[in-house]
């Protein structure tokens, strides 16, 4: 009984102690841990839990059974699912590419212009963030209207194109160029301000050695920056995969069959607003699912490229 008690009071005695020193971190935490839990995770968890059901309109919200994994097999045996996958990969790739590589290069220039330039150039390109998504859409619209109307027509005459109806003839590429453009100013952001935060000394140095600026920006600027990229691919990669907002807003997944339909737009008029009346609560939260797992996939496989591990790592000190 002795020998019990004796364990029991150093294990006691850590435990108060791994309390007093963890304490504080756990009260600052606490809220975040909360918030993360309440909006993150158990949505994530509900949304698997109703896959597994016959949840819709048609059965009633309190006639629902357990069907276990009828509605993932249900949604492979759709013979629109490959069609709809390989939408969402193209969608996906076309526009991270567009909003890093626009967003690297907008923070490139404006970094290098007059600082009251530069800021202006920023807040430009800010615009089509902070307009309201309706709006946005429907100055896309315009601009892509059927001939003789629509400002991409003017554009292109001097280059020889033909006008045409743009939604209608090219909508990949509006939809891409509408989301495009959002995506590369929260690139452009933070981008910039990981580029201000180098040392300027660098730079100089670079320069008095010789350096051109394609070689700066190779040797310097991008190896330096490796962590923000980091950040923008795998938060946009997940962004865009749960995206739908403005081709729900300009296409509708059209024209024709699912012709610009990505997989959260089929989530979504599965779910909440399909034609034939019986939202199949269900079946979208299935697909919904599949693409939180297609989403953490591609992030995890982003983290071992830019092997995250390093990026994190403790600082090695060198002691001659």
């Amino acid at each position: 009984m002795a020998r019990t008690q004796a364990i029991a009071l150093p294990r006691e005695r850590r435990t108060a102690a791994w309390w007093r020193t963890n304490a504080t971190a756990l009260l600052f935490m606490g809220p975040a841990i909360v918030l993360v839990l309440v909006f993150l995770l158990a949505p994530v968890v509900i949304t698997f839990v109703m896959s597994l059901t016959d949840l819709a309109t048609s059965t009633g919200l309190s006639n629902w059974q357990w069907i276990g994994f009828e509605n993932y097999a249900r949604m492979f045996r759709s013979q629109f699912w490959l069609v709809i996958l390989g939408n969402t990969l193209m969608y996906v790739a076309i526009v991270l590419a567009f909003n890093v590589i626009v967003g690297l290069g907008i923070a490139l220039l404006s970094v290098h212009m007059e600082a009251k330039a530069g800021g202006v150039f920023r807040s430009l390109w800010l615009l089509p963030r902070i307009s309201p998504s309706v709006v946005y859409a429907l100055m896309w619209t315009w601009a892509a209207a059927s001939p003789p109307f629509g400002m991409l027509n003017y554009i292109v005459a001097p280059l020889g194109l033909e006008p045409r109806f743009w939604l209608q003839s090219d909508p990949w590429l509006i939809v891409i160029l509408i989301n495009g453009f959002v995506g590369a100013s929260f690139g452009m952001l933070i981008f910039t301000s990981a580029i201000s935060a180098i040392p300027q000394d660098l730079f100089r140095a670079a320069q008095v050695d010789g350096a051109s600026a394609l070689q700066i920006i190779r040797r310097i600027t991008l190896p330096l920056i490796k962590w923000p990229i980091l950040f923008v691919l795998v938060y946009q990669t997940m962004s865009l995969f749960a995206s739908y907002e403005y081709i729900y807003l300009t296409t509708n997944g059209g024209p024709g069959l699912y012709a610009t339909e990505t997989w959260s737009l089929w989530a979504f008029h599965t779910a909440l607003s399909n034609y034939y009346g019986n939202l199949d609560f269900a079946y979208g939260a299935a697909m919904a699912a599949i693409l939180v797992l297609l989403g953490l996939g591609i992030s995890v496989v982003l983290l071992r490229v830019f092997r995250f591990e390093q990026l994190v790592a403790e600082p090695r000190v060198e002691v001659d």
